[in-house]
């Protein structure tokens, strides 16, 4: 893993003041999860409490009616969210896409299980470079795509291009603790019943974490409010765009 160059986060987030102790430095992890090991690990982690979470928020966002046409994930690895929300809007359909073959050929399983496959599609898919026109999806969501990729204003650009002008938005992705020890608090709460590799890839994640300010930096670069991002949890950013009435 490497740390984060200039080249990748708005230069004054890398410089710090000598009354305030630096921040944790960005360290990259690797962009996909490609084995079926690594899928199935990353499966069997218990995400049943942040996915039902981030399904009932974006039921509230778009006011517990699915659009007409497909809302796009980006980065929906198994598929456990598209799932989720299929279960909770009954007229749902979901466009899934992941870079991972592994993470897709997984979630198609998961998916045929769910009885869904009719309402979920997969298709792998680099979220950098999206083969979809420019405002082509109502609803546009993501969760935990954004701390994966080397330089996320990639991937956030790509998101805000594919809404539809008044469609509706939610990314949701982990926070880069301010230091070490709230990060080893993190990883002990989330992931101490987890096994020893399910701890590293939590750990890892979150190093490979934005903080708010980055991202409202990226946001901002596309044209949208930067106040659309807030912390959500302890361990969460949100990306809010809500739809136009």
């Amino acid at each position: 893993m490497f740390e984060i160059g200039a080249d990748d986060v708005p230069g004054h987030f890398l410089s710090t003041r000598s009354s305030v102790p630096p921040m944790l430095a960005r360290v990259l992890e690797p962009e996909v999860m490609d084995s079926p090991q690594e899928a199935l690990e990353y499966d069997t982690m218990d995400h049943s409490a942040v996915n039902a979470d981030f399904a009932e928020t974006l039921c509230a966002l778009i006011g517990g009616t699915a659009p007409a046409t497909p809302l796009l994930d980006v980065g929906a690895g198994t598929a456990l969210i598209p799932i989720e929300i299929c279960r909770r809007l009954a007229q749902a359909r979901v466009v899934a896409l992941d870079l991972s073959r592994a993470m897709v050929e997984l979630g198609r399983r998961r998916v045929a299980e769910a009885g869904l496959a009719r309402r979920i599609e997969l298709h792998l898919v680099d979220a950098k470079a999206m083969p979809y026109a420019d405002g082509a999806f109502d609803v546009v969501i993501s969760n935990s795509i954004v701390h994966h990729i080397p330089e996320p204003r990639r991937v956030i650009r790509e998101m805000a291009r594919v809404l539809r002008p008044g469609g509706a938005l939610l990314v949701r992705d982990l926070l880069r603790p301010d230091d070490e020890a709230t990060l080893d608090a993190l990883v002990a709460r989330y992931a101490g019943g987890a096994s020893a590799h399910q701890r590293a890839l939590f750990e890892a994640s979150l190093w490979a974490a934005l903080t708010v300010d980055e991202v409202r930096a990226l946001v901002a670069e596309v044209g949208h409010a930067p106040d659309g991002v807030q912390q959500s949890s302890d361990r969460h950013w949100t990306w809010t765009i809500r739809p136009a009435c």
